[in-house]
This record gives C-alpha cells, sequence and structure tokens, in this order.
C-alpha cells in the first residue's frame, strides 16, 4: 500500500493559504493577550504604588 498514492499537491498548495490565515490570526490573538496583560500590570501597579503612597504617608 502506497501512502503517497492519493498524496495531492495542488490541494497540499491550496491548503497553504488557509494554514498561513490561520496561523496570522493564532499570533494576533496572542500578541493581542500579551498587550492587554501587559498594560493592565502597568496599570494595576501604578495604582497600587499610589495607594501605597497613601498609606505611608498617613
Amino acid at each position: 500500500m502506497d501512502i503517497f498514492g492519493k498524496f495531492s499537491v495542488e490541494r497540499f498548495v491550496s491548503s497553504l493559504q488557509y494554514m498561513w490565515k490561520g496561523m496570522l490570526a493564532i499570533f494576533i490573538v496572542i500578541g493581542v493577550i500579551i498587550l492587554v496583560t501587559v498594560l493592565m500590570n502597568s496599570f494595576f501597579s501604578k495604582l497600587a504604588a499610589k495607594k501605597q503612597d497613601k498609606e505611608n504617608n498617613a
């Protein structure tokens, strides 16, 4: 039994179009998650620092 008997190069090449779009979407979503995490970390660390300053000055 030949495993490459039903392999079609044309179908493989045409499926690459869907693969790169899917990979691009995955990287965009991961980038957005990282960006939101960094922004939230920055915001909440500044908020905590202000709270700490108020407690130290009071």
